[in-house]
């Protein structure tokens, strides 16, 4: 088995290990009462199996970009996206809906003319201490811009965390080669520094993400899952070498796939968002002050899983009339 197959194939069971996380944490979340602290929780073997889930989803991540250019595994990330729509859609006990199949058939189409023209090779060059430097230079510069008091405040958080979320994967993968290749010194000073940068960036992406979900869910998200492949592809092509292969025909081609794959993740956080807005919409009905009683159900949505901006399902408790469903 090749480099390429070996990066796609980790990548594959990480976004599956991903989704099933969220998957398992949005039903454990809708079976534990709203006041139930982190002890509690602690107690719950399901809690458990989740945290393990997405840790092996981060290793397989890691793992993947010992293999594979971040023009081929980043983009591979929006899979998790395209697992948790359906898979949220079963939890909340709803069908998958039109828009949802074609924006996930989309998805797909598009990262598959993306898998034709990534470069094969695993990677072997990796940043050097001045270049990382620069880089993590640069990218608090942008986050600062973007971060910046004014209009769209959500879309401009989304960018920011995308791109502080591709940056973390980025110099993941000089960590990993450099760890890994055995070049040299365990702990040099480049290792050490671009670790800080990693856990900094990781932890950035985070808040940000969480920032940009306040004011809505749906476009943020988009911005996020599109962001995150495009500044991690950015460093790879100017710094790293990667190329795509094929010549002109496969940057059309590319190009093409990054469209499709666009539309797709663009039509996913739009299915979401309106299927949160209806159960907002439902629970607004079923306050008290609407004239029903009490009583509650549970409904799912995406939000953002963390270092990585990987999407995750978390339940949100809406009040529902007493006696019936």
């Amino acid at each position: 088995m090749n480099a390429t197959a070996i990066a796609v194939a980790l990548s594959l069971v990480s976004a599956a290990a991903y989704a099933s996380a969220a998957v398992a944490q949005s039903r454990l979340a809708g079976r534990t009462e709203p006041g139930a602290g982190v002890l509690k929780l602690l107690g719950r073997g399901a809690w458990w199996g989740s945290v393990g889930l997405n840790a092996g989803g981060a290793l397989l991540h890691v793992a993947a970009l010992k293999y594979g250019p971040l023009t081929l595994v980043q983009p591979l990330g929006a899979l998790t996206l395209v697992a948790a729509v359906p898979l949220g859609a079963r939890a909340a006990g709803r069908r998958v809906t039109p828009i949802e199949w074609r924006g996930t058939i989309l998805t797909l189409l598009g990262l598959g003319a993306l898998l034709t023209t990534a470069g094969g090779a695993a990677p072997h060059e990796t940043l050097s201490l001045p270049e990382a430097l620069a880089v993590g230079a640069g990218t608090m510069a942008v986050v600062a811009g973007l971060s910046r008091p004014g209009a769209r405040p959500g879309l401009r958080h989304a960018a920011a965390s995308g791109i502080t979320s591709g940056v973390a994967s980025a110099l993941t993968q000089t960590l990993t080669v450099s760890v890994t290749d055995h070049t040299g010194p365990l702990l040099s000073w480049r290792v050490v520094v671009v670790a800080l940068l990693v856990s900094a960036f990781a932890m950035s992406g985070l808040l940000l993400s969480q920032t940009a979900y306040r004011g809505g869910l749906g476009a943020p998200l988009a911005v996020v899952t599109l962001a995150n492949p495009v500044a991690a592809a950015a460093i790879g092509l100017a710094l790293l070498g990667e190329r795509f292969q094929g010549g002109a025909v496969s940057l059309v081609l590319a190009l093409l796939g990054t469209a499709a794959a666009v539309r797709g993740v663009i039509l996913l956080s739009r299915a979401q968002a309106g299927t949160q807005a209806v159960a907002e919409r439902a629970a607004a009905r079923a306050e008290p002050g609407h004239g029903h009683g009490a009583g509650s159900s549970s409904r799912v949505v995406i939000g953002s899983r963390g270092p990585s901006d990987r999407p995750t399902l978390r339940p949100e408790r809406v009040r529902a009339p007493a006696g019936g469903p």
